[in-house]
């Protein structure tokens, strides 16, 4: 009907003017039927059950949830335990690691800075980091803070993570990623944590701070969220804190490498309670204000919460597209509210998410210290079931298990596979010792300690594989970090002055390490 409207208005009969004394009414800007006063006490009432349920059928250790609505904490409670080894109890004040939804965090520490007018959304990087290169030098001169934070900037998905874990630092990630191929700018959507990261660096630079102060300056500070932070060594000190757990033989163990994301702090690096969440929700739903004064100006968070990109494209043509903005997931519910959300994840021991439904004035933030497995995401999403319907319309535990369940699986396509019964043998082993080179993942050094392979990766080969030989030039090595599951295996294949590792063998390099 819009469409055709708007072909009778461009027509040669008439003004196409609307009657004196009226104006025509944009189809987009009218609100939401307005929920039943009593929808979110309702659901709210449901959550008890919908949380222990939850942690009955998964055995998760700690859990934490708020909810609130109409300006006002409607919910905050803790269940279960921050660290299966001491029985200590989760409750509204327990610290967890935030993981993604840091980037919504951080977009509104950006927005703050906007505000304040040090920086502006379009600001390319190149302003405040001059030494900032990408693989194209128009991409280069052009990519904005914008472009970084709603994940458009043509780099590969997660770019610079494996990086991260071989020990890399912050701006030794962000320098090598102008050895990485890039996608179409602008038009493609790969979602990247150090991408993110150069946003958020670009405007601590550029505010003439680092990013966890810049964050604690505009944002924690002045909405009085006491127990946030973006730095790891203030999580590390809090006594009430949820250490991270991840599953041992189908048992939920203590995880046993803590995750440390302060390289990637603007994408992955805030600490919170959901006491605290509770109050930065509160901000947003309220255009930017907390207790009657600006934090945030409204224009300068409305694009953060604006489609900025299709970040999941219909499949069908009934189907509804996802967006993402700054830093949000941006996308409209079946009830056809809009809704702004993030999920985050460690897999060594964090799940956590946070829902937002602008026309309902509710949100609800759930943190978990379990290795992600969908069990917070399907809480957020039936107690907005029940905020919208009254009931809960879609199996979403069945749905996010599903949606995770590769994110536990083990890398490497050799995993099960048994070794060959004759394999042919290697060449002498000093053949293979060497300084191999890899433009994005730097040096790889392969030595030789009492009668075998090592290799030595990362800056001054902090990261160091025992090499098993498996068939002929082809070893292999376990691995276990943030983006290795247990049990994931790479293979090492030799071939004269070419070594290449199956495991860097991905969107951002070939895997090639040549013999200097």
């Amino acid at each position: 009907m819009i469409a055709l409207v708007a072909a009778c208005d461009s027509g040669s009969s008439g003004t196409g003017a609307p009657p004196s004394g009226s104006a025509p009414a944009n189809p987009n800007s009218v609100a939401a039927e307005p929920l039943p006063s009593d929808a979110v006490d309702k659901a709210v009432g449901q959550l008890d059950d919908l949380v222990n349920s939850m942690m009955e059928s998964t055995k998760i250790p700690g859990v934490a949830v708020a909810v609130v609505s109409g300006g006002e904490t409607k919910y905050a409670k803790g269940f279960g335990v921050k660290d299966i080894t001491t029985g200590d109890a989760v409750d509204a004040d327990t610290v967890f690691q935030l993981a993604s939804v840091s980037k919504s965090v951080g977009s509104t520490v950006v927005a703050a800075a906007v505000t304040d007018k040090t920086v502006a959304w379009e600001m390319p990087i190149v302003e405040a980091l001059p030494w900032f290169a990408l693989a194209e030098p128009y991409v280069t001169r052009t990519v904005t803070v914008g472009d970084m934070y709603s994940h458009r900037s043509g780099l590969p998905d997660h770019a610079g993570d494996k990086l991260e874990d071989m020990g890399y630092s912050r701006d030794e990630i962000l320098q090598r990623m102008r050895f990485m191929p890039l996608d179409p700018f602008r038009i493609s959507y790969a979602y990247t944590n150090f991408g993110v990261t150069a946003g958020g660096e670009a405007v601590a630079v550029k505010a003439g701070t680092d990013w966890a102060t810049l964050s604690q300056d505009l944002v924690y500070g002045p909405l009085g969220m006491t127990s946030t932070s973006s730095r790891f060594v203030d999580f590390e000190r809090r006594a009430d804190r949820a250490v991270g757990h991840i599953k041992e033989d189908d048992k939920w163990v203590k995880t046993p490498i803590p995750r440390e994301p302060d390289a990637q702090s603007p994408a992955g690096g805030v600490s919170s309670t959901v006491n605290d969440m509770a109050i930065w929700l509160k901000m947003v739903l309220a255009q930017g204000k907390h207790n009657g004064q600006e934090v945030v100006a409204p224009d300068a968070l409305l694009p953060a919460v604006s489609p900025q990109i299709v970040s999941n494209p219909p499949q069908t043509p009934d189907s509804r597209a996802g967006s993402y903005g700054y830093g949000f997931n941006v996308g409209v519910t079946e009830d056809a509210r809009t809704q702004f959300n993030h999920a985050g994840a460690f897999a060594s021991g964090a799940g956590t998410v946070f829902s937002i439904l602008p026309s309902g004035d509710t949100a609800i933030v759930v943190l978990s210290n379990a290795a992600p497995l969908g069990a917070v995401d399907a809480i957020a999403a039936e107690f907005m079931d029940l905020v919208q319907f009254g009931e809960i319309r879609n199996d979403w535990r069945d749905l996010y298990a599903k949606a995770y369940a590769p994110l536990s699986v083990p890398e490497g396509e050799l995993v099960g596979k048994e070794p060959p019964s004759n394999p042919a043998p290697p060449q002498p082993l000093p053949s293979y010792v060497g300084t191999y080179a890899n433009p994005v993942y730097g040096p790889a050094e392969v030595v030789e300690r009492d009668g075998k392979l090592v290799l030595e990766m990362g800056p001054g080969g902090v990261r160091t594989h025992e090499l098993a030989h498996r068939d002929g030039n082809t070893f292999t090595f376990t691995l276990l970090n943030e983006n290795a599951e247990p049990g994931s295996i790479s293979q090492v294949r030799f071939d004269g002055p070419r070594m290449t590792i199956e495991y860097y063998d991905d969107e951002e390099s070939n895997g090639e390490f040549i013999r200097r």
